[in-house]
């Protein structure tokens, strides 16, 4: 059964920091591009960073690029999100998502099959 169980999101100030975790089942994180996509109220899903579980380069949204990390614990499956600098536009729930292929840049939420139930992260000004 797959699982995605994300934790980690909450209320912060602008200029804040959070720090999202996504525990993965073993059947879905091997091989797996993992995803965090995030959706804001009464938008759709963007793809905001992106990271092969076996390893090579994170994929960023611009608008994120020097500010998330996204980063990686084979030995437990977990996929992090580090999030500094964080601004009101940032606020959103938060999907961890894997699709079993390569990730590339400029990922849509289509290119994931599962996800998990998400973690809201609010950032107040």
């Amino acid at each position: 059964q797959v699982q995605l169980v994300e934790s980690g999101g909450g209320s912060v100030q602008t200029g804040g920091s959070l720090r999202l975790s996504c525990a993965a089942d073993a059947y879905t994180y091997g091989g797996s591009c993992m995803g965090w996509l995030r959706q804001a109220p009464g938008q759709g899903r963007e793809a905001v960073a992106m990271i092969k579980s076996s390893g090579g380069d994170p994929y960023y949204t611009n608008s994120v690029k020097g500010r998330f990390t996204i980063s990686q614990d084979n030995a437990k499956n977990i996929v992090y999100l580090q999030m500094n600098a964080l601004k009101p536009e940032d606020t959103a729930m938060y999907y961890c998502a894997a699709r079993y292929a390569y990730c590339y840049f400029l990922m849509t939420q289509a290119d994931f099959v599962d996800w998990g139930q998400g973690t809201q992260v609010t950032v107040s000004s």
